[in-house]
């Protein structure tokens, strides 16, 4: 990349500063991007970005939620042809999760892995990407007779926590008007809800870091044997 002439300042527009921070962060990685380093890009000087964000934590959010934006347009044209499935839209909604994360690792590692991404995994479900795995995970609850840990066998020092996670959910259900069998979402399925994300992102992290245990030839093998244990074990297939 290379920086515009110096003289009279250009006119810079939020969408030139968003194209630069793309670009940085897909060459560089999230630490080159600094308010000065897209000012010497752009040919003005930092100062002249604040009119469109006050601090580098701001121009990080905003792009956070514009990756998050990407990810749920990725989403749903991956499952925009397939039969109306909440089984086969529920894996596939997991496989182009890996596939995004995979393609676009630096974006993946500031939405998902970043200290300064800000809002708690609960609010992202509120985001366009969470809501299209809840409304897919509404559609397994509403249609399959889904295979829940009894609410004796969650440990006792999760329960608080879990009760948290599902008070919050029910209430960001609500006024979001998604539909989602709220009535279905118990302890047990909360607790599932938490296991499953946990195996899906602990698969895809380990694989977009290159943090794999061990060398495999195709981890896409060892992640569709993951969804089919997932398939199996909570009573839907795929």
């Amino acid at each position: 990349m290379t920086g515009k002439a110096r003289g009279r300042a250009p006119v810079v527009t939020d969408a030139d500063i968003r194209r630069v921070t793309r670009a940085l962060l897909a060459e560089q990685g999230p630490d080159s991007v600094t308010l000065r380093a897209i000012a010497r890009e752009l040919g003005v000087t930092a100062p002249a970005l604040y009119r469109h964000y006050s601090s580098r934590d701001e121009l990080i959010e905003r792009m956070r939620v514009e990756f998050c934006a990407d990810l749920a347009e990725f989403l749903s044209t991956e499952i925009e042809p397939l039969p109306d499935d909440g089984a086969v839209q529920f894996l596939a909604i997991c496989r182009g999760f890996r596939h995004w994360a995979l393609a676009n690792p630096r974006e993946f590692t500031l939405v998902f892995a970043s200290p300064t991404s800000g809002r708690p995994m609960l609010r992202r479900f509120d985001e366009p990407f969470g809501r299209i795995f809840l409304a897919a995970a509404g559609r397994l609850l509403a249609n399959f007779e889904i295979a829940t840990p009894p609410g004796e066998t969650i440990p006792a020092a999760l329960r608080e926590d879990l009760i948290g996670f599902q008070t919050e959910l029910l209430a960001m259900l609500s006024e979001s008007g998604q539909k989602f069998p709220a009535e279905k979402l118990d302890l047990g399925v909360t607790y599932l809800m938490v296991q499953i994300w946990a195996r899906l992102f602990g698969h895809v992290t380990l694989e977009v870091f290159g943090n794999y245990p061990i060398p495999l030839a195709d981890p896409e093998i060892m992640f569709d044997a993951m969804l089919a244990d997932l398939a199996r074990t909570t009573g839907f297939a795929g």
